[in-house]
């Protein structure tokens, strides 16, 4: 979709609704800012940068939502998509938003079982869906050894709700509000899930980098 390079915030505002997220500095396009705005369940990309080849990098930053999130292309366009259950994931698509432009372009999760190393303990963590009435149901589990697994494994579903705005379905069972299977989500989740102090630092250090150039941009940064 081809749109005039000269609109101003409020623009930008009516046209493609509220900032969900906004990203400073884009490592690898001249540290653009990079944001994502939702209206009418779509999410745009969008930029205020005219520098030659932004387009392409805005292209490639929604294909990475759909590679890493899971989301859906708009047809004819190439800066906006949209969650194919209908229902828009806001919370994780701060973190979506974060590996896609901050991530080495040619980046992509892992394939296979849901599952990562916990730093905390010696526990592999693992997330592992299924269906039941109807809703895709998640189990966190973790193998090996380490003392009181079950409060862990409490505090990384805790992680999953705050971060994925995931419902607790039993201490080691959660799901996604709209009930759908998320693979992608979860995968991409998970790492912050096992460690809620440490995101919880990084995303104040990252809305400290952010609060000049969101204040430029005529909006303050989301909660």
């Amino acid at each position: 979709m081809t749109v005039t390079k000269t609109l101003h915030v409020v623009d930008v505002i009516r046209q493609y609704g509220k900032c969900l997220e906004l990203i400073s500095m884009d490592p690898h396009f001249h540290n653009i800012s990079v944001g994502i705005y939702l209206k009418d369940g779509i999410c745009t990309v969008w930029t205020f940068s005219q520098k030659p080849g932004v387009e392409e990098r805005i292209s490639k930053i929604r294909d990475q939502l759909v590679a890493l999130g899971g989301m859906a292309p708009v047809a004819g366009t190439h800066d906006q998509a949209n969650f194919p259950c209908n229902y828009v994931h806001t919370r994780p698509i701060k973190f979506l938003l974060m590996q896609a432009v901050e991530k080495n372009p040619e980046y992509s999760l892992p394939e296979g079982e849901i599952a990562i190393n916990d730093f905390r303990t010696k526990l592999r963590l693992s997330a592992a869906g299924r269906e039941v009435d109807g809703r895709w149901i998640y189990t966190v589990s973790g193998d090996g050894e380490a003392p009181n697994i079950p409060m862990r494994l409490k505090a990384i579903v805790g992680g999953f709700m705050r971060y994925g705005e995931m419902q607790r379905v039993s201490d080691t069972e959660v799901t996604f509000p709209c009930g759908h299977r998320h693979d992608e989500l979860v995968r991409l989740l998970l790492p912050y899930a096992r460690n809620v102090s440490s995101v919880e630092q990084m995303m104040e250090a990252a809305a400290m980098r952010g609060q000049l150039t969101t204040a430029t941009a005529g909006f303050a940064p989301p909660a």
